[in-house]
């Protein structure tokens, strides 16, 4: 990993995925956001936004499909890598349909989150 922390907000509506998720990441070094509303990233600026975003398909409000499609259309969050995790059995035409920039099936194995995460994050 580079020696600049990396940040991941991660938006789900279920606080035990959060929580875990949190400190899984949290123990591999990186800085973590966690929100139960994905449309809180859009209350970031610009020094304050994260390096790459896991975004639940299926929550409240707004949905991450769509919380995806209007980070893709933002000059600001365009780049950031849109990871959707969900147990959508879709999920792969989804992602590409959204433009996401992968995906990740719960239930999942977190060696393979974390390498999902380590190869968007070099990508960037």
């Amino acid at each position: 990993m580079h020696s600049e922390v990396k940040k991941i907000f991660i938006a789900d509506d279920d606080p035990d995925i959060l929580d875990i998720l949190s400190i899984m990441l949290e123990t591999q070094g990186y800085t973590v956001i966690k929100s139960d509303k994905a449309n809180n990233i859009f209350e970031y600026s610009k020094g304050e936004l994260p390096d790459l975003i896991l975004l639940d398909i299926w929550m409240a409000g707004l949905d991450g499909r769509e919380i995806c499609e209007k980070l893709k259309r933002n000059e600001l969050t365009k780049d950031i890598p849109v990871i959707f995790i969900s147990a959508n059995s879709s999920i792969e035409e989804i992602t590409k349909e959204y433009n996401a920039n992968g995906f990740i099936s719960k239930p999942f194995e977190m060696s393979y989150l974390l390498d999902i995460i380590h190869d968007n994050l070099l990508a960037c």
